[in-house]
């Protein structure tokens, strides 16, 4: 049990659950919230992380990112320690719960055909995207495009589907807040991936660090914080109503601050107390700007 634990990677969880956080929000500040389908989205949500995170163990083990000195947490597979066709088994049964839970979170959504046919295709295309991240003959996190599908499901599709299952409506300048969760959540990947920079080289792993070099990887990570925060503020700023909105900017400190070690740390493994640092501050900032709009 121990061993599942690890290889569903419990840290990364609230990742997912700040993007629908961030959804539901900005659906209750239009007095439009549905607790039973907020709670559907949630384990959705969730099931289709921890798909994301069995099929990446499975995938790096079977195309050897895990044998080449990496820095990070250890795999299951790698390791020995869960057989691959006992993940591969787990992976396929997680695909089906994730499947059958988008399903039930459509029908309980009451939609209109079209939002429902239209949110099927988009959950299929997250089911096969969490399974072909690092699966496959061409795992596209193998060709550096992982930040643009992290960017994607964790903040445009996440928080835009989750407001649309609320509200039943799309307002498009919620895809500034959208954009601040994909561009946060797409710094936690950065870090994980600058940390296995060589790991992943030796592995033909192109991540954008890779392709980027240390140094340039870095000021990268800086650009995904200022895209973070300034699209906030755009938001704020064309939505204003009062000074509560601006609540969220207490995590600017932490974001400098974090910027700041990215930049100046050099030991590959000394850069994991700042990956936990980015998620939690991905849901500070939630936490901030929800209460922001809500009061």
């Amino acid at each position: 049990m121990k061993n599942w634990i690890e290889a569903i990677r419990l840290r990364t969880l609230p990742l997912a659950v700040a993007s629908i956080a961030m959804g539901g929000v900005l659906a209750a500040a239009r007095q439009a919230i549905n607790w039973p389908v907020l709670s559907l989205t949630v384990l959705t949500a969730l099931l289709l992380q921890i798909l994301s995170n069995i099929a990446n163990d499975l995938g790096d083990s079977r195309h050897g990112a895990d044998k080449t000195g990496r820095q990070g947490p250890q795999r299951m597979v790698q390791a020995g320690k869960i057989p691959e066709a006992a993940m591969r088994k787990a992976m396929y049964i997680l695909a089906i719960l994730s499947t059958v839970s988008g399903i039930w979170l459509l029908l309980a959504a009451q939609l209109t055909p079209t939002g429902f046919f239209i949110l099927i295709g988009l959950g299929l295309f997250a089911v096969i995207a969490a399974v072909l991240y690092t699966n496959g003959s061409k795992p596209y996190g193998y060709m550096g495009l992982g930040d643009i599908s992290v960017f994607l499901f964790f903040g445009l599709l996440a928080v835009l589907g989750t407001y649309y299952l609320q509200t039943g409506t799309v307002d498009w300048s919620v895809v500034l807040p959208a954009m601040s969760c994909g561009f946060f959540t797409v710094a936690v990947l950065n870090i994980n991936n600058i940390r296995d920079i060589e790991s992943d080289r030796r592995a033909g792993k192109k991540s954008i660090p890779v392709r980027l070099g240390r140094a340039r990887a870095a000021l990268y990570h800086c650009i995904l914080l200022a895209g973070g925060l300034g699209s906030a503020l755009i938001y704020v700023l064309i939505n204003y109503t009062g000074m509560p909105q601006f609540l969220f900017l207490l995590v600017l400190p932490f974001v400098v601050a974090n910027g700041k070690a990215i930049q100046n740390t050099t030991e590959p493994r000394d850069l994991d107390p700042y990956l936990k640092q980015m998620a939690f501050l991905n849901m500070f900032f939630v936490a901030t700007f929800g209460i922001g709009i809500l009061i």
